[in-house]
């Protein structure tokens, strides 16, 4: 059985409903059409599009860039695995195809990623509409790129939007390979290069240079979170992400709770204007939010014991498992370095059934988890079976920004401007 709070049998929608029995006539393009054109969503658009023109700074503390924290060296990833994947790959493509999955290194459409099951844009190749043999390459660049949990959990990931699929017979709209996938240069052992992978529930952002590997942003999300597949999969996802948040809540004290805690409920009357907003409810890190400025809040890491910052490390493990060894142990390590300068804040309740967010933000590392409202489901309220999480690199760290600036301006002894330009 499931825990009472994360049983969602009460919310499924029914089978016979209007929104389902018109999602099931339409096309994917034509469903995406008739989302789109809403109101609610036309907003949405307008929002990200003005975004995405905006300059790429990086998600700041206060409007201001930290120089020094982003370094080129050798952290141990083998990339020659994920070169011969990536060549592969493109091998097996059409000219047509590969026109649309190849772009420059530094093209904007880095910053084109998005979460809905809606078709947001059209940039790059749309994994449900080729071979398996594609397939097949595509989770072999994801195996050379990924940690061993980390590919098991990516896959679980698609595996959730897929059970969402099966749930409402809506298997074009949503599926394992609903995902738009781009590659970013030319796959080499030493020159910079990347891929990006993205959809409902999904994004991961992938630069490689030589033995150095940067994953972030991400976007990782589940509704419901205990999943039941017709194929006999079953698994609980996301579920280390929530049980480390609410050890770390109550393992602190009154006083440091109360500091800890910036807004007592989900949606509360003390939120200033935009702080919840209806697509990323409490996230603030979400799609085309590049360039945010997120003010820390809560509990400093210099505040708490040794073992409150072990339960913090323990979370920062659980976001950023997807990394390889030698990558993860320096991101762990350089995220352990700021941890006197790291922020941990919480909205929400923290008894067993109430749903809640947390971040986690430094210098170096943003992360987010958050319970939310029902999008396939019709919970109302946000409910602890649908679950999203974001794993961002302030200072123009996120898409490995900061290192091609580097990588370029020692290349060319001369100083590097990034590619600003594109249409949404």
């Amino acid at each position: 059985m499931l825990p009472p709070a994360e049983d969602f049998t009460a919310a499924i929608i029914p089978t016979n409903s209007e929104r389902l029995r018109t999602a099931r006539e339409l096309s994917l393009e034509d469903y995406s059409e008739t989302i789109s054109a809403t109101e609610r969503a036309q907003e949405l658009l307008n929002l990200w599009s003005g975004l995405y023109r905006q300059p790429f700074k990086g998600i700041t503390s206060d409007g201001r860039v930290e120089p020094g924290l982003f370094k080129l060296t050798d952290e141990g990833f083998r990339s020659a695995p994920a070169v011969a994947a990536a060549r592969a790959l493109l091998s097996g493509l059409t000219d047509k195809q590969r026109e649309r999955v190849q772009h420059d290194i530094d093209a904007p459409e880095w910053r084109g990623w998005y979460n809905p099951e809606w078709l947001v844009n059209r940039n790059g190749l749309r994994l449900d509409t080729v071979s398996g043999a594609t397939h097949e390459h595509v989770l072999q660049l994801l195996k050379a790129c990924l940690s061993k949990k980390g590919y098991i959990k990516i896959n679980r990931a698609r595996s959730a939007n897929a059970y969402l699929g099966e749930l409402y017979d809506l298997p074009h709209i949503m599926n394992e390979w609903s995902y738009h996938f781009l590659l970013f240069g030319k796959p080499s052992e030493v020159e910079p290069w990347g891929w990006s992978l993205y959809g409902h529930h999904l994004a991961l952002n992938v630069l490689i240079i030589g033995r150095q590997i940067v994953i972030s942003p991400t976007f990782i999300g589940t509704e419901p979170t205990y999943i039941r597949r017709r194929n006999g999969e079953s698994f609980h996802l996301l579920g280390e992400e929530a049980e480390s948040g609410l050890a770390l809540i109550h393992s602190l004290s009154p006083k440091l709770r109360r500091r800890a805690v910036i807004y007592k409920h989900m949606k509360d009357p003390a939120m200033p204007e935009g702080r919840w907003q209806f697509a990323d409810e409490r996230h603030l890190g979400g799609a085309f939010q590049d360039n945010r400025i997120v003010p820390y809040e809560g509990v400093r890491g210099d505040a708490l014991d040794a073992e409150q910052r072990r339960l913090l490390m323990e979370i920062v493990q659980h976001f950023l498992c997807y990394l390889p060894d030698g990558p993860r142990a320096a991101r762990l390590a350089q995220i352990e370095r700021h941890l006197d300068d790291t922020w941990w804040s919480w909205i929400g309740g923290y008894g067993d059934e109430d749903p809640f967010y947390y971040r986690v933000q430094s210098p170096v590392v943003m992360l987010e988890f958050d319970h939310h409202s029902g999008v396939w489901l019709t919970n109302s309220e946000p409910a602890k079976y649908h679950i999203h999480t974001i794993a961002r690199t302030p200072n123009g760290g996120d898409y490995g920004k900061q290192l091609l600036r580097q990588y370029y301006e020692q290349k060319t002894a001369g100083p590097y401007t990034y590619n600003q330009g594109g249409d949404d």
